[in-house]
Parts: C-alpha cells; sequence; structure tokens
C-alpha cells in the first residue's frame, strides 16, 4: 500500500480499478519457469503462500480471498467489519490466524487487526495510526511494521496479542517493509536513508542496522526463503519512480539474492509494482514465488 494512499471510507469494497487484467502467476527460482495459475479482470495483489502448499491468499477490493491451486478456484474469506484491507496482510507462523491492515470507517487510516484464518470477528492490535503490517516473528510473539508518527515513516514492532509499540528505526526518510527471517535473527527491510531505496537487515531490537548491498535501483521489499538461504526482492529503474514511492503499472524486476547479499540475479522481468509481491509469497520448499504480474486492458 502506498503510504500516502488513503482509501474513501465512504465507498467500503469499490474495487480499484487500475485499468489491468491481473496474472497470478508463479516462478520456479531454481529453473526461471513462470506459469500462469490463473487470470483476473479485477485487481488482486499480494498473495501469501500457506505453509501447506495449497492456498495463495490475496486482497483484492478490500477483502481477503483464499485461491486453491488444486481446483484454482477462489474463495472470500470471512473478515467480520475488516472489509477495507490493502495489501499488507501477514499469516501466522502456525497459519491459524491473519493478520491484515485495514483502513477503518472512523478516520480511513491504516491501522492492524488479526482474525482467525476460518474467519471470524478481528482484533485491534495497532491503536495508533497509520500502521501498515509486514513481518510476523517465527515464534508467534511480535509484529513489525511501518508506521507514521509525527509525520515520519519508521519501523516498530508491537506483541501480537497488542500491547506498547516499540520504534527500531530513528533515521530521515522511508523506512519500511520489516520482515523476520525464519530463524528470527534478523529483521529484513527497506530504507531511503542513502538515497536510493536499498535492501537492509537489523537485529530484532534495532541494533546493527547493515545495508546488505548496493544497486543502482530502487528495491524494495525483500522476502527471505523459508530455508533461509535466499532473499528475493522487486527493483524499480533509477529515475522511473521517486525512491521512496512504489507505484503500480512499471516496468520492474524480480530479483534474488544469497542472504549475505551475494549473487545477485534477476528471476523476472515484468509490468507491475505495487501489489506483485508485497508481502513473503515464497512456497514451503522454497523453490518458488508466487506474484502478480497485470496487463493494460484495451
Amino acid at each position: 500500500m502506498n503510504k500516502i494512499d488513503e482509501p474513501n471510507i465512504d465507498e467500503p469494497n469499490k474495487p480499484e480499478d487500475r485499468g489491468v487484467t491481473s496474472i497470478l502467476e508463479t516462478i520456479d527460482v531454481q529453473t526461471g519457469e513462470r506459469g500462469v495459475l490463473a487470470e483476473f479482470e479485477e485487481l488482486i495483489e499480494a498473495p501469501n503462500w500457506t505453509r501447506d502448499g495449497r492456498t495463495l491468499i490475496y486482497n483484492s477490493g478490500g477483502s481477503l480471498f483464499k485461491f486453491d491451486l488444486e481446483t484454482r478456484e477462489s474463495t472470500r474469506m470471512n473478515s467480520g467489519f475488516a472489509n477495507r484491507c490493502n495489501n499488507d496482510h501477514v499469516l501466522s507462523p502456525d497459519n491459524r490466524r491473519v493478520a491484515v491492515s485495514h483502513h477503518t470507517k472512523e478516520d480511513g487510516k491504516s491501522r492492524i487487526y488479526i482474525f482467525p484464518m476460518v474467519g471470524g470477528k478481528p482484533e485491534l492490535i495497532t491503536a495508533m495510526a497509520p500502521s501498515y503490517l509486514h513481518g510476523w516473528s517465527p515464534d508467534g510473539s511480535t509484529l513489525a511494521y511501518c508506521a507514521e508518527r509525527g509525520g515520519v515513516f519508521n519501523i516498530y514492532t508491537i506483541p501480537a496479542e497488542g500491547g506498547v509499540e516499540t520504534q527500531l528505526t530513528h533515521t530521515p526518510g522511508l523506512d519500511d517493509g520489516p520482515e523476520y527471517s525464519p530463524d528470527g535473527a534478523h529483521i529484513w527491510f527497506n530504507s531511503t536513508r542513502t538515497g536510493l531505496m536499498q535492501v537492509w537487515r537489523m537485529n530484532p531490537d534495532g541494533s546493527e542496522q547493515t545495508q546488505v548491498m548496493e544497486e543502482d535501483s530502487n528495491n524494495w521489499f525483500p522476502h527471505v526463503s523459508p530455508d533461509g538461504t535466499k532473499v528475493v526482492y522487486i527493483a524499480y529503474r533509477k529515475g522511473d519512480v521517486d525512491p521512496a514511492d512504489h507505484p503500480p503499472n512499471k516496468q520492474v524486476q524480480l530479483r534474488m539474492m544469497d542472504y549475505d547479499g551475494g549473487n545477485i540475479r534477476v528471476l523476472a522481468d515484468l509490468f507491475g509494482g505495487q501489489g506483485t509481491i508485497n508481502v513473503n509469497s515464497w512456497s514451503p520448499e522454497s523453490r518458488q514465488i508466487a506474484f502478480v504480474s497485470y496487463r493494460l486492458r484495451g
């Protein structure tokens, strides 16, 4: 979700129309083979892969949907009153719950809620707004998110049952996309603190913030593979976007690197950006990535 965008709270579930067809795809990170799972005339975004390997979770029109990989059919999830969800949604490590960023009716700002995967009433986690979810610690205890406080966007954590938030970054510019490594040793994120948007990581308490690599592009949303060996991210061309923005309808690349930042390679060139890979979409065996590409209609 663009951090400056807020939906029209008077028109809940009004589908956003970017004039595109949404193409749900997978790519094999070893062979580079791409496969199309389905095409949608409506906008869909940000697939999560469930840990049993059978389902993808994506958002569309403010709701979350389950896509059955065997039948290729989608089913709307019961998220109660949370019907203005954006593309910042994360599954709990045990896959029994899902956390969403829902734009509340009162002020239209994004707050984090959790509800059961089987459906049910959402529980508020972050009273302060806007808050944009990105990570859930592997032990299930903590959420990591990007939030605006006092006009500045930084990275925060909060207990998954709610409580007092902790600010981890304090630098000028935008810090975004925090996500835990599978072993819980690091939080990966992206930051504009060097001028371009680049990939960083830090300890879970915010210490030892380290730039992982440097490229002449704007790099967003690092996602670590379940086996902890690879990181996939999305790259915008330098000069094509503002470093602090990740808009839709751009020529972008999915890239992959080793956990230490080495061996960077391009997985795919595609038309997309916003919505393509905002959340971690690695398959459980660390072999495939699910993502959304787009095609202009007409």
